[in-house]
Formats: C-alpha cells, structure tokens, sequence
C-alpha cells in the first residue's frame, strides 16, 4: 500500500460530544423535540444533507438546519473533540514508512481542515478532502481523492469506523480496513465490505505493514 485514506470522525477523532451539541442546538433552534442521543449518535458519520433529510421533509428545512449545525460547530463543537489514544503514534509509523495519508471525510471540509490543524496532525497528510458543495457523499470524496492525486486503486486503502466508509471504498475499488474504537462494530463493517479489522491503533499499524 501506498496511499492511506482516513475517516476522520470516530476513526481519528472522538468528536461525538460536539456533535451531539450541535445536533441538540439545531433542534432547537428549529422547535423541534430533540431525539436521544442513542438515536442521534446513529447519524455520526453520514453526511449531514442525508441525516436531516431523516427529519426533515422540506427541502428548505435540511438547509437551514444544516446552516444551524455548521453554525453550532464552527464557534464551539469544533473545539469539543479530541483525538483517540494512539492515533498520533499510528501516523507517525505510516509517515515513517514513506506512505501517503489523506483524510476523506464526509464533514464540512474547512470544517475538518481547521479540526484537525487544532489538534496539531494536518501537518500528516498529504491532502484533507471533504464534504463541499456538490460533493458531499463518501463515494465522491473518495474518488475526488484517487483522481486530484493520480492514486492506484490497487495502492490505496481507506481505514474508517463506520459502514459508511466500507461502502464507499468499495464502490471505489480500494481496500477497506474498520475500526472498532469510534461509532460503528466489527459485525456492521464486516457485513458492508471491510476486509480487515482493527480493534487499536497499534493493530492498524500491523495490518498495514503486512499489505
């Protein structure tokens, strides 16, 4: 492998308390009960046009909750997050290796780009592509990536939490290894595709050097 592509949110970052702040903020602000954070925690991941279409019918209704969210979290849930134990470690071993190391994230890129220059990794990776306008799907960021940086399929891996990112590998051709530390389970990544499973950093760090 030559070029890893990471999740961001539940794989590299726990950033599920500001998220779930700025999901109780928008409800708020739009007069609507808020769900349980058990239910709310189940949208962490997907891109949130297809998270609030789930509560919302109107088209009109999904921007303006979005706009509340992007709102919420630029001026405080950004600054609620934290990166998972080993993580600095794992980027540190790939980069030694000579790998290439992207994000490809289905959060607001600036959004995602200021995150994690917070967090003092951006200086990690190569490139942080994320959710814009008209490209807001895991598959398009996925591909966005693989085409802006001239990547083999056969070279590249995405490494993530959810089924969201299982998908989206494979529907672009490239391997997927899951993670069991951030919001999905081994039995939901497995059935959407992943082919090799971490339970820590330090076993990411082992699958890949054996590809």
């Amino acid at each position: 492998m030559k070029a890893i592509l990471f999740d961001l949110d539940g794989t590299l970052v726990d950033s599920s308390i500001g998220i779930l702040n700025a999901f109780e903020y928008t409800f708020q602000k739009m007069k609507i009960p808020c769900p349980d954070h058990s239910i709310l925690s189940s949208y962490i991941g997907p891109p949130l046009e297809a998270t609030f279409s789930a509560f919302f019918r109107n088209q009109h209704d999904v921007e303006v909750a979005i706009t509340h969210f992007r709102d919420f979290y630029r001026e405080l849930g950004i600054y609620q997050a934290r990166l998972y134990s080993g993580i600095t470690e794992l980027l540190d071993n790939l980069s030694q290796e000579g790998l290439d190391l992207y994000v490809t994230t289905s959060k607001y890129e600036p959004m995602a780009r200021q995150m994690l220059q917070d967090l003092t990794i951006s200086h990690y990776f190569k490139a942080i592509l994320g959710s814009i306008p008209n490209r807001c799907h895991k598959l398009d960021i996925i591909k966005a990536c693989l085409q802006d940086f001239a990547i083999n399929k056969k070279e590249a891996i995405i490494i993530g939490d959810t089924k969201f990112d299982m998908i989206g590998g494979k529907q672009a051709g490239i391997a997927r290894l899951g993670v069991t530390w951030g919001f999905g389970c081994q039995e939901d990544l497995q059935a959407h595709g992943a082919q090799y499973i971490g339970e820590t950093p330090q076993e990411v760090i082992g699958i890949i050097q054996s590809l």
